[in-house]
């Protein structure tokens, strides 16, 4: 959505806030048949396949904690509407995250989508639940007085509203004296726009930069007792500002390449835990016996236990309960072993910062592999896994890259396209990347290696609700 510029004062008068009549306890629950007819005809298309990549922001906390994340989409051509980019975003996110029971695929996770006035009554927005999505929309669709009861409906349902783009908030209109209220033009009393009025809808704010004064709206304009509006930063050029956000206890949006830690240097030194696994890595690679490895995970239990726990959770499922290292190699074999250490290799940074690294590592491995799936051998599995994870693991570790993969020694493919994406993998791990970030390149990418972007976004969606049942290491 391109910027509106505002240029109203900002009012802090709360009572203008306070429900008012039928505003939300009454709101229609069910799209109406004449919303969704308007909402088919603007997008005639719609059954069809979307053409374009899904693509997203971090919701970060000042933790660093991953709090949700904000769908986007890009569209291979570049006349496709606004309308459109949505109805692809919710067909795309309907399809792989509402699990075949269901169920929401992203547990306590949020998504943001930038909605249209025409698509808040697509049937697809029906089928998402309310609790887990906020839409985003400008203060155009807020102020429209045609478009308020779709908006109180959604919003007695449980979906949050963002006011996004804008740099100052209306302000409240004058009191009218009742001899001109009496003799007031109906007409007048009906006007098209209300810019004031919608804003009591409003469940989140996009503060920009973190602007003050915004930031400063969303904290105090409700009236205590009631919920105050969560305040977003929304443009963060890097890591500084978002530690500058982070000190004001504010939430952002981090995406594109802005998202990924900053590089490494030189002397760095690894955790005693990563060290540990890197050891185990070794013996595998080397072919020694299940006893030896037992041993040298003897001398910490807890890894053991996390390392099983992943082997179940991810790799087994529930019809087989994985006790001992001795039983997991016996069902899964040295080369998934192999896999499940590295994946306890990302989790064993103890920096709390780094925890949604630890995420997008091992998410980008998922994404890599779902994404190589009936393209290659179903033996180049965990190779691929490794690949998509271990181009991420010098931010995950905090060490060069070259230190991890002089201790690590991965197979050539994986370390190919892990130095210059080249080789088997490597354009996967490219497009991976590109999806990860403004997903320009992914079309032509895909299109080299003979992806669809249906397959495209359905792994990367399925990767992102894969990495949710991976836990970091906390520190000790």
């Amino acid at each position: 959505m391109a910027p509106r510029r505002r240029q109203e004062t900002i009012a802090l008068q709360f009572n203008i806030f306070r429900r008012r009549g039928h505003a939300l306890e009454t709101a229609i629950t069910q799209p109406l048949a004449e919303d969704q007819a308007k909402a088919d005809a603007a997008e005639p298309n719609a059954s069809a396949p979307a053409d374009g990549f899904l693509t997203y922001a971090l919701q970060l906390d000042a933790q660093r904690q991953i709090k949700g994340y904000k769908f986007d989409w890009r569209a291979v051509s570049d006349t496709a509407s606004d309308c459109y980019r949505f109805r692809a975003v919710l067909s795309t996110v309907v399809s792989n995250l509402k699990s075949a029971k269901g169920g929401w695929r992203l547990g306590k996770l949020v998504v943001y989508l930038d909605a249209t006035a025409e698509g808040l009554a697509f049937k697809e927005l029906q089928a998402l639940p309310p609790e887990s999505v906020v839409l985003c929309l400008r203060l155009a669709e807020l102020a429209d007085k045609k478009l308020r009861p779709r908006l109180e409906a959604l919003r007695a349902q449980g979906f949050g509203i963002m006011l996004c783009n804008v740099e100052a908030l209306p302000a409240a209109p004058e009191p009218r004296s009742p001899e001109v209220a009496e003799g007031a033009d109906a007409s007048e009393e009906a006007g098209a726009t209300d810019p004031f009025g919608g804003l009591s809808l409003v469940t989140h704010l996009d503060v920009l930069d973190g602007r003050k004064e915004l930031v400063d709206i969303a904290r105090h304009l409700r009236p205590p007792g009631t919920p105050a509006i969560h305040p977003i930063a929304t443009r963060v050029a890097g890591w500084t500002e978002f530690d500058a956000y982070a000190g004001r206890r504010l939430d952002a949006f981090v995406r594109g390449r802005e998202a990924i830690a900053a590089e490494t240097g030189a002397g760095g030194a690894m955790h005693p835990e990563s060290v540990l696994i890197i050891r185990v890595m070794q013996m595998i690679q080397r072919n020694e016996g299940v006893r030896a490895i037992e041993a040298a995970l003897a001398h910490d239990e807890a890894l053991t236990a996390r390392l099983l726990q992943h082997i179940n959770i991810l790799a087994v499922g529930h019809n087989v309960e994985v006790h001992s290292l001795h039983h997991a190699v016996g069902l899964l074999g040295y080369a998934a072993l192999f896999r499940w250490l590295s994946l306890l290799l990302a989790t064993s940074t103890k920096a709390s910062g780094l925890a949604y690294m630890t995420k997008k590592a091992i998410m980008r491995g998922r994404f890599v592999e779902l994404m190589g799936q009936g393209m290659l051998a179903a033996e180049a599995s965990d190779e691929l896994f490794l690949a998509g994870m271990f181009s991420l693991i010098d931010r995950v570790l905090g060490v060069p890259m070259q230190e991890v993969l002089a201790k690590v020694h991965l197979p050539e493919p994986v370390q190919e396209a892990i130095r210059t994406r080249g080789g088997v993998y490597g354009p996967l791990v490219a497009l991976a990347e590109s999806c990860e970030t403004d997903a320009s390149e992914a079309p032509a990418l895909a299109a080299s290696i003979g992806l669809s972007a249906e397959k495209v976004n359905a792994s990367h969606l399925s990767a992102i609700a894969w990495a949710l049942d991976v836990n970091p290491a906390k520190a000790r």
